[in-house]
C-alpha cells in the first residue's frame, strides 16, 4: 500500500481518535505541521495530551486546537506566547506537564530509540525533581526522567519522497525527526514531494521507515512568533557606539 495521500485530511482518515496522544512537531512556529493541525480541528477529535515544544500562539498552529477545546493535556517546554493557553491553565481546565527544553528532547529521542528511561543532572534540587527517582553518579546527583512515546506523530519536511524518506531544513530539524521515531503511526506533510530515489542518501534525515503517510502542502504560512526591529537611524548610530 502506497504511502503518499492527497491532502491532509486523506492523510488523518482512520488515524484519530479521541483521548490519544498527539507529538507535533516544531520550534514555536517554525517547522510546523500546519496542514495536518487543521485537519485535526476539522475532525472534531478531543481529550488530546500533546507533546510539543509549545502550544502555538492565539489563533495559530496548536493555538487552534486549543481554542477549540481539543486539547486535555499539554506536555511542553515552553509556553510562552499564548494568552489563552495561560488563561486555561490558571483556571485549572487545562493539564500540563512542564520540562526543560533538553530533557524533552531527550525523552522524546529515548521513546524512539527504544531506551525506557534515563538519567539527567537538570531539574535536581528544583519543582522538577518532586516525585522522580533520584541517583547518585560520581559524587552528582542526577534525576530519572521516563521516556515518551505517542499514539501519533505529526512531522514537517522541506522534501520528502514516496518511500518516506525526509529532509528539514535549518531550524525545522528540531523536533521533527526525533517525534517521526516515537509514535505508532507517522503523518508528514512536506514543501516538495519526489519519487524515490530522487534524494541522495547521504542528506535524508528520517528514513521511510518512521513514515506511515506523506503529502505534498500547497501553501505555508510560515509564522514567526514576534518581530523585533530597530528604526535605521538608530541601528546606525548604535553602529557608531
Amino acid at each position: 500500500m502506497g504511502k503518499v495521500c492527497k491532502d491532509a485530511a486523506e492523510a488523518v482518515a482512520g488515524v484519530l481518535r479521541d483521548g490519544m496522544t498527539v507529538m507535533a512537531g516544531g520550534f514555536g512556529l517554525c517547522g510546523i505541521p500546519e496542514h495536518l493541525i487543521a485537519a485535526i480541528r476539522e475532525s472534531g477529535v478531543k481529550d488530546l495530551t500533546v507533546v510539543s515544544n509549545n502550544c502555538g500562539v492565539d489563533g495559530f498552529g496548536l493555538g487552534l486546537l486549543l481554542e477549540n477545546g481539543q486539547i486535555r493535556k499539554m506536555i511542553s517546554s515552553y509556553v510562552g506566547e499564548n494568552k489563552l493557553f495561560e488563561k486555561l491553565y490558571l483556571s485549572g481546565e487545562l493539564e500540563l506537564e512542564f520540562n526543560p527544553q533538553g530533557t524533552l528532547a531527550e525523552r522524546i529521542r529515548a521513546g524512539g530509540a527504544g531506551i525506557p528511561a534515563f538519567f539527567t543532572k537538570t531539574g535536581y534540587g528544583t519543582v522538577i525533581a518532586e516525585g522522580k527517582e533520584t541517583r547518585q553518579f560520581d559524587g552528582e546527583w542526577y534525576v530519572m526522567e521516563m521516556a515518551l512515546r505517542a499514539d501519533l506523530a505529526i512531522v514537517k519536511a522541506w522534501k520528502g519522497d514516496d518511500a518516506g524518506n525526509l529532509v528539514y531544513r535549518e531550524t525545522a530539524r528540531n523536533f521533527n525527526p526525533m517525534m517521526a521515531t516515537a509514535a505508532a503511526v507517522t503523518l508528514v506533510e512536506v514543501e516538495e514531494l519526489v519519487e524515490a530515489g530522487q534524494i541522495d542518501a547521504d542528506t535524508i534525515h528520517t528514513p521511510g521507515i518512521y513514515v506511515d503517510r506523506i503529502f505534498q502542502g500547497d501553501h505555508f504560512e510560515k509564522r514567526i512568533e514576534r518581530v523585533t526591529t530597530r528604526p535605521k537611524m538608530l541601528a546606525a548610530a548604535g553602529s557608531e557606539i
